[in-house]
């Protein structure tokens, strides 16, 4: 069953952070001190709740983004930890799509890094309130003012500190909160359930009044009586700041920063007090916009169950009991079990069989869905990641996600004729669930090629088709996803003329061709003038560039930033078809493109190695030999930041060699940059070995 929750009362947030800066962690105690598990797990132990597949508790990191619901001070929480690991950069930001708030997680010991700023971006786009908490400040080398300065330069946030450190690495003890103006210590014997509340240390006096005083600086705008009794001089009550905060953290002008060590259970309730005190409900953001299906006017649903009903499917999962489930998050109506509804991005009809409250891969039954609320449907047959669910007397569409291309593909084949089938069903599958992992069959080889976000991402997912469908595979050595693109401006044209005995086929265009800004993508221009070309025939010419674009002229790569203008043509009154104006289409690219001094884009990545000081050189020459260009080394502490773009082709194997260089003392992260063009010295030899394409 499903009660209505008070909307003011509900938040929808998510927990987001660079890998192993402690959300998983941060999770558990959060939901061992809301009641919701009664035993805390551990990711190094292998049995965090929330990390429920297998591979997540073998290799410790989070995979899949996990949902679950609690209470805490009269508020259900609706919570969702997602990865931090880059490869699985989808799950957040499918997360973030739906989310109304967001704690960010830092390591106090690292700061903000590579995959911190990555997630933090995702949340600036779609402008989401959130509160920081610098974790592990029990750890040597914890720096919680010097995460601080990194969260306002990195990231361009406001900061307002809540909290500061009671004491430091072994001797943290718990946290000074600066809107109270207590000192708040855990009890370590109790698992940090309970904690003393006193005056601040005298020492701390000092730092404590001068960080107050600035919170009040940047928060007093937001509530008429704290900026009255501020401009007075007098005691601020501690109500009357929370909501000044609030304000300016719903706004999102301001971020919260708040303290503790999650491992050793410091400082985690105040992250869920924070939480409601901080973060909006679905009644404090703006309606959701969309377009209302058919005419394209803006349209707009408030969070009301008096609303039409609205949500969006941001996740498809295969549930061994279940079977597929598609989580959705309601934004106005209600969704009953049983109900007819519209896919509007599609146009499908859909029935619900069944709703379900999730916990990690745990489940309960309810009857009804309000807006506000997160859960996962059963019987959706066809929506995919990112389509609008809509009543279908009044369709809206809302704005959809957009994910990144693949830049690593692995060709894969069953080993057996029995596993022909289950591999095909299997891989089927996880494209269904995963909108970065691309499956094709190459035409000229048949091989059935699997491309994705990165080398742990495909060895996730060929490992779960082993254990999840049952199918033994052999894999290829992972290739580099290249792209192709044109060098100059070039002319063709393509005429394609056939008699068969019956009605002919004909189909003529001039095109023009030339290369587009990096990232620009494909841009198709009609400049048919005098009635050359009808215009019914234009989209045909554009779907056949297209088709031609898929398998390039160069290695067989996709062709990406052309701008391809139609020119002229002729046509036949009789003869002339859809068909016969795509293949016209197609040769005339072809021929323009090759004439256009075709070049080859590699993936860049951006990639941070963290290193003691005396394996500098080593490292830096290492990856000089790799095509590297150094931007930065900087010094972190006692170690060595080293920051680079490099091609990811000369990535392969990089653990392993850095590893050996360093006596397994570096570490290092790696995300996608940009496609650069390959040099010259290169071109050839992948050209003569691009027989498997993308």
């Amino acid at each position: 069953m499903s009660s209505r929750y008070p909307l003011e009362k509900t938040r929808n947030i998510g927990i987001m952070a660079h890998i192993d800066a402690g959300k998983t962690t941060l999770t558990e105690r959060i939901l061992y001190y809301a009641g919701k598990i009664y035993k805390m797990g551990e990711v190094h132990d292998g049995t965090a709740e929330m990390d429920w597949m297998a591979q997540e508790r073998e290799r410790g990191i989070t995979i899949t983004s996990a949902a679950t619901t609690f209470l805490w001070n009269d508020h259900r929480i609706n919570l969702i930890d997602t990865p931090g690991h880059v490869d699985f950069t989808v799950e957040v930001e499918r997360c973030l799509r739906v989310l109304d708030g967001v704690v960010a997680v830092f390591c106090g010991v690292a700061g903000v890094e590579p995959q911190s700023e990555t997630v933090w971006r995702q949340a600036d786009r779609y402008r989401i309130p959130r509160i920081a908490f610098i974790n592990k400040m029990d750890r040597p080398g914890a720096d919680y003012f010097g995460a601080l300065r990194m969260i306002g330069d990195r990231l361009g946030a406001v900061r307002l500190p809540l909290q500061l450190p009671l004491g430091a690495e072994e001797e943290f003890r718990g946290v000074v909160d600066l809107v109270e103006m207590k000192a708040y210590t855990y009890d370590e014997d109790q698992l940090g359930a309970r904690y003393s509340v006193g005056g601040i240390p005298e020492e701390m006096r000092e730092v404590a009044d001068r960080y107050r005083a600035e919170l009040l600086d940047v928060v007093a705008e937001y509530d008429e009586e704290v900026t009255d009794k501020y401009l007075q001089g007098s005691e601020i009550p501690g109500p009357a700041l929370r909501r000044a905060i609030r304000a300016a953290t719903v706004d999102a002008r301001a971020v919260p920063v708040l303290c503790g060590a999650a491992l050793r259970n410091k400082g985690v309730q105040p992250v869920l007090d924070a939480v409601v005190d901080y973060l909006p409900s679905p009644a404090d953001v703006p309606p959701v916009e969309g377009k209302a299906s058919g005419n394209g006017a803006k349209a707009k649903r408030s969070a009301s169950d008096d609303e039409p009903f609205s949500a969006l499917a941001f996740k498809i999962m295969t549930d061994p009991h279940v079977g597929r489930l598609a989580f959705i998050r309601v934004y106005s109506g209600r969704l009953k079990t049983g109900s007819k509804i519209l896919n509007s991005t599609s146009g499908k009809k859909e029935r619900i069989a069944r709703m379900l409250r999730m916990h990690a891969n745990d489940r309960e039954a309810i009857d009804v869905a309000h807006s506000g609320d997160i859960v996962a449907a059963v019987g959706i047959k066809f929506a995919t990641t990112g389509d609008t669910l809509c009543d279908p007397e009044h369709p809206i569409v809302l704005e959809s996600m957009e994910f990144p291309e693949p830049v690593i593909f692995i060709a894969i084949e069953p080993k057996t004729k029995a596993d022909e089938n289950k591999l095909a069903s299997a891989l089927a599958r996880l494209s269904d669930e995963d909108p970065t992992f691309k499956v094709k069959t190459d035409e000229e080889t048949g091989q059935t090629i699997i491309s994705g976000m990165g080398e742990l991402h495909l060895d996730v997912l060929v490992n779960r088709m082993k254990r999840e469908f049952s199918v033994e595979a052999n894999v290829g050595k992972p290739q580099v996803a290249y792209r192709e693109t044109l060098g100059a401006a070039a002319e063709a044209e393509g005429r394609f003329v056939k008699q068969t005995g019956g009605r002919g086929h004909y189909g003529h265009v001039f095109l023009s061709v030339e290369p587009g800004p990096r990232g620009s993508g494909f841009v198709f221009v009609d400049a048919v003038r005098g009635g050359d070309i009808p215009k019914e025939y234009i989209p045909a010419v554009e779907a056949g560039v297209r088709g031609a674009m898929e398998s390039g002229v160069v290695a067989g790569y996709p062709v990406v930033d052309v701008e391809v203008t139609v020119t002229g043509g002729s046509y036949h009154e009789i003869d002339s078809s859809d068909v016969a104006f795509r293949i016209a289409g197609s040769m005339a690219f072809r021929d323009a493109a090759r004439r256009a001094s075709p070049v080859l884009l590699e993936p860049v990545m951006e990639v941070e190695v963290v290193l003691p000081e005396n394996f500098l050189g080593d490292v830096i020459s290492d990856l000089n030999g790799r095509r590297a260009s150094i931007d930065d080394t900087t010094l972190k502490g006692n170690s060595r930041v080293v920051k680079a773009r490099v091609p990811l082709a000369e990535m392969f194997g990089y653990a392993t060699d850095l590893r050996s260089r360093t006596q397994g003392r570096a570490s290092y992260t790696m995300q996608f940059s940009r496609y650069s063009e390959l040099p010259e010295s290169i071109f050839d030899r992948i050209v003569e070995r691009s027989v498997v394409r993308v």
